[in-house]
């Protein structure tokens, strides 16, 4: 893992700090509630959602920082279970103004080969002055090439692909194809989606296709059977927390400094990994004396739910301390 992640997360909020300098907000705000609806999924296309420098800028500003905290938690839940390993080559499809490339940056050390592939050229353009500004040789190093997202896409081989927010834009097919060209190109393969029902059910769906293809889960789930999760009741996601910029207080209103990011997501490998055990799926709930933790467990146990009481003492103590979306138990 890398123990300089919160230095990487400093370093992006510091260069996006000027990003709207010029930029009417009445613009940056109305390119936001645009870009919303696509981030939703309510407007999926063949052609890209960032059109010119102002969508750009107002997208990086506003949700660079909340995807960057949700693949980096994603990227967590892969490194959680593969400890001895780290991506030496890296590729980030659909991505943009580089976000997912900043929190691999945030997850792992060491020397790493990098390719940014987007359709839309403005974004890829601002994602590489972006990079050129932070710390890290391994951003400022970095290939930006564009590339049509859907079907047809060929992508080189390497030892991560992530995708991150990129299938709710694509049609079902080009989906499809997408997921696919993963799967062949990645020795480790990350997706992430929005956390709604709707960006849970492309997971599912995409877990679908990777095991199919031949890859294991490393995570969330602890096994690679079918989601226990009945669709229409539940979904599967988790959360991040992120500092609001002033953007965000000019969009949303409000005045809490931070918000959390909801993200569902799967981690899958053609390498042995450790899945969790259980998997933390919702918030823990502290009562006087007792946790009640919500868990997708081994296969045949599916959903539980588990009672951590103070006479367990350090377990409870444990509880008391665990984040949504975490192994459990801890490892010793």
């Amino acid at each position: 893992m890398n123990a300089s992640a919160p230095t990487t997360a400093e370093s992006l909020r510091s260069t996006l700090g000027g990003l709207l300098d010029g930029l009417p907000p009445k613009q940056a705000a109305a390119a936001v509630e645009r870009l919303i609806a696509s981030y939703r999924g309510q407007t999926p296309t063949d052609a890209p959602v960032l059109r010119d420098r102002s969508d750009v800028a107002a997208y990086a500003a506003y949700r660079m920082p909340a995807t960057f905290e949700a693949v980096r938690g994603a990227l967590g839940g892969l490194a959680e279970a593969a400890p001895d390993w780290a991506p030496a080559s890296h590729v980030d499809v659909g991505g943009g103004t580089g976000a997912a490339t900043w929190a691999v940056d945030a997850t792992w050390d060491g020397p790493r080969e990098t390719t940014v592939l987007d359709w839309a050229e403005p974004a890829l353009t601002l994602g590489r002055e972006l990079a050129a500004a932070s710390a890290s040789e391994v951003l400022r190093g970095a290939a930006w090439r564009r590339a049509v997202i859907g079907a047809g896409l060929s992508l080189p081989e390497a030892d991560l692909v992530t995708v991150s927010y990129v299938l709710g834009e694509l049609t079902p097919q080009a989906r499809t194809a997408v997921v696919a060209e993963a799967a062949r190109a990645g020795q480790a393969v990350v997706l992430i989606e929005p956390g709604t029902p709707e960006g849970y059910l492309r997971i599912r769906e995409a877990r679908d296709q990777l095991i199919a293809a031949g890859l294991r889960i490393a995570a969330p789930c602890p096994h690679d059977g079918t989601c226990p999760i009945q669709v229409g009741q539940d979904w599967c996601h988790f959360s991040a927390r992120v500092s609001r910029s002033s953007l965000h207080r000019q969009v949303k209103g409000g005045s809490l400094p931070y918000e959390d990011e909801k993200f569902s997501y799967v981690a899958a490998t053609r390498f042995p990994t450790e899945p969790a055990t259980s998997r933390i799926t919702r918030k823990p709930q502290i009562r006087k004396g007792l946790v009640l933790l919500e868990l997708c467990g081994p296969e045949e146990a599916g959903l539980t739910k588990v009672n951590v009481t103070k006479r367990q003492g350090d377990l409870y103590k444990a509880a008391r301390d665990v984040d949504w979306g975490r192994a459990w138990p801890p490892a010793p």
